[in-house]
């Protein structure tokens, strides 16, 4: 007898546009195994996922900047179509915001957590999390939100440079705009240019005090909170790599257990009755040794497969037993198990691990994605090779040789200054 409700199909949403995010092969792979119908609503044109052998049906997603109203309108013809309640499983912070906002709308065809209502949106907003952290005395580094660009030129020198600029709600940002989610910025003028664009960006700056980086200080803990607020599944994450390096997503990441972050997870749920998958990310403080808090991600982590316990349990799996009544079991975790996302880490997926590990796109249960992702992803990268801003040379009014920098796009040359950028993960998506 299986250990899964198997009448109960699931579907996976994502809003965003990015054809290799991992995380949802993750999870498609995770729930066929299960022999579980995995339903898949984004836009999945020229992604390796639509290659695999364990996912039931394509669904067409909501247009960009969709609204919660037209979320819930694209979700419920998905679920006429599929003719039975399905769990509903988020994969970005802009599909759980927009799920959490029409969850009344939803509830007759899909099965879903129930955090105290508006509570995935504050989490996912991180001027929000910074006043939650201040609140519940979570260490968070010091954070200024700017009321306009003259402040943010003040904010910055008060708070000491280099410092991180962020979008509040980064999934608010318009698609090629030339934003990103999460600069690292080293002037005054440059926070106060970026102040500037707050109405393109859609959210509010907020300015924070920098942490370096540095060999084991990013960490990441997921887990899944379930109905009644205990935390299952999942566990804490060394990421060993990140593209890009530094600041990024995680390209390679270790099953490394931490009871003070178990601790600060638990913490977390209980004090703000969370319920449902959460990721989140973390930095160590090189001086006090704290572990401050950076994103709470109010959804699976696009490397979640990391923690398959010994019972072959995850958080994606927990969700659905725990939603469809079923007891979830307790399994043993595996330290020293990795996880790597081959196209970012190519030479750190050939290498032996004796924890044992898995690969983001290619299984020998599921050979489609992994043969599809080469070519894919190799058509992927010229395209942005060709795009990427390159020096020229010209003549400063001085006469000496001067760089400015354009881009290397047909018919839409033009210059930009360089900065030091650091994107969160908006690519690949932790």
């Amino acid at each position: 007898m299986s250990l899964f409700d198997v009448r109960v199909p699931a579907v996976l949403l994502r809003t965003d546009r990015n054809p290799f995010h991992h995380g949802t092969l993750g999870a498609v792979r995770s729930l066929g195994r299960a022999g579980l119908e995995a339903h898949v609503v984004a836009d999945c044109a020229g992604s390796p996922v639509a290659a695999s052998r364990h996912l039931a049906a394509l669904h067409a997603p909501p247009a960009p900047g969709a609204g919660p109203a037209e979320v819930a309108a694209v979700l419920g013809r998905v679920a006429a179509r599929i003719g039975r309640p399905a769990v509903l499983i988020p994969l970005d912070d802009a599909g759980a915001v927009a799920v959490d906002r029409v969850r009344a709308a939803l509830t007759p065809g899909f099965l879903l957590p129930a955090p105290p209502a508006g509570l995935p949106e504050r989490v996912a907003d991180k001027a929000e999390l910074a006043l939650l952290c201040a609140a519940l005395g979570v260490p968070h580094p010091r954070t200024l939100v700017p009321d306009g660009p003259a402040e943010a030129a003040r904010a910055v020198v008060r708070l000491g440079l280099p410092a991180v600029a962020k979008w509040s709600r980064p999934w608010l940002l318009p698609p090629g705009g030339g934003l990103r989610s999460t600069v690292l910025v080293g002037s005054a003028r440059q926070a106060r240019e970026l102040c500037l664009r707050a109405g393109e960006a859609g959210s509010r700056l907020l300015l924070q005090a920098y942490l370096p980086s540095g060999r084991d200080r990013d960490w990441f803990f997921h887990g899944y909170a379930d109905h009644g607020g205990a935390l299952r599944a999942g566990g804490a994450g060394r990421k060993t790599r990140a593209r890009p390096r530094g600041a990024g997503l995680t390209a390679a990441g270790r099953w490394t257990p931490n009871p003070r972050l178990r601790a600060l997870a638990e913490r977390l749920v209980g004090e703000l009755g969370y319920r449902g998958v959460l990721d989140l990310d973390f930095r160590r403080c090189g001086t006090s040794g704290d572990y401050h808090l950076l994103d709470f991600n109010p959804r699976p982590g696009a490397q979640f497969r990391l923690f398959t316990d010994s019972a072959g349990l995850d958080v994606v799996r927990a969700l659905h037993l725990d939603l469809t009544g079923r007891a979830v079991p307790a399994g043993a975790p595996r330290p020293g198990r990795m996880f790597v996302v081959e196209n970012y880490a190519p030479l750190t997926a050939l290498r032996p691990v004796r924890g044992g590990r898995e690969l983001a796109w290619h299984a020998a249960d599921d050979p489609g994605p992994g043969r599809a992702l080469w070519g894919l992803w190799g058509r992927h990268a010229a395209g942005r090779l060709l795009g990427r801003p390159r020096p020229v040379a010209t003549e400063a009014a001085d006469g000496r040789a001067a760089r400015r920098w354009t881009a290397r796009v047909p018919g839409q040359a033009g210059p930009s200054e360089p900065t030091g950028r650091c994107d969160d993960e908006r690519a690949g998506r932790r």
